[in-house]
């Protein structure tokens, strides 16, 4: 693929996709806007490194949503983020970030700080599953494992979150999608 084509198809990726990785960002990071467009940052540039071999593949998509929950459960790991401590009080406080994505509709703090409370990939797993309303297969391709793993995943924390959220709306159970046979 010549350089001039790749650019712009990335470039029209960027401009169509860009916001929804944005929104699935924060709510796996359960509301943290900084670290989400650091994580998306991040994935655009290996997305961009790897176009060739992504779009012959043709799951630019799913190429993209796998790097962005491999970037997510890989930043505790960095050795920068050890070091980081949590205050309390910040000592300024920025112009909170809105994308297009939740700019239509909020996300509750409440349900973000419960998000907070569940374990990366149990929180990547429910995320994917109900938020960005990917399949079970989808998810499992993202996560890089079993269908069944997602499934218990998603189970686990949905029960949590119940626990977390007695006062709320129920959180419907996810549907079985085995065969009843």
């Amino acid at each position: 693929m010549r350089p001039k084509a790749r650019d712009a198809e990335f470039e029209d990726f960027v401009r169509r996709r860009r916001s929804h990785l944005l929104g699935t960002a924060v709510v796996l990071t359960a509301g943290d806007h900084h670290l989400a467009e650091d994580l998306v940052q991040g994935v655009l540039v290996r997305l961009y490194l790897a176009w060739g071999r992504a779009t012959r593949r043709g799951g630019i998509d799913a190429y993209a949503r796998r790097a962005l929950v491999n970037a997510f459960i890989d930043h505790r790991r960095r050795p920068s983020v050890a070091r980081e401590t949590v205050t309390a009080d910040l000592p300024d406080r920025p112009a909170r970030l809105t994308t297009a994505a939740f700019a239509e509709e909020a996300v509750d703090a409440e349900l973000l700080g419960a998000l907070r409370a569940l374990p990366e990939r149990m929180r990547a797993a429910v995320v994917l599953r109900h938020v960005t309303d990917l399949s079970v297969e989808d998810v499992a391709d993202a996560l890089g494992c079993s269908p069944g793993t997602v499934k218990s995943q998603t189970a686990r924390g949905l029960a949590k979150l119940r626990e977390l959220l007695p006062q709320a709306a129920p959180i419907p159970a996810a549907p079985y999608e085995g065969d009843l046979s």
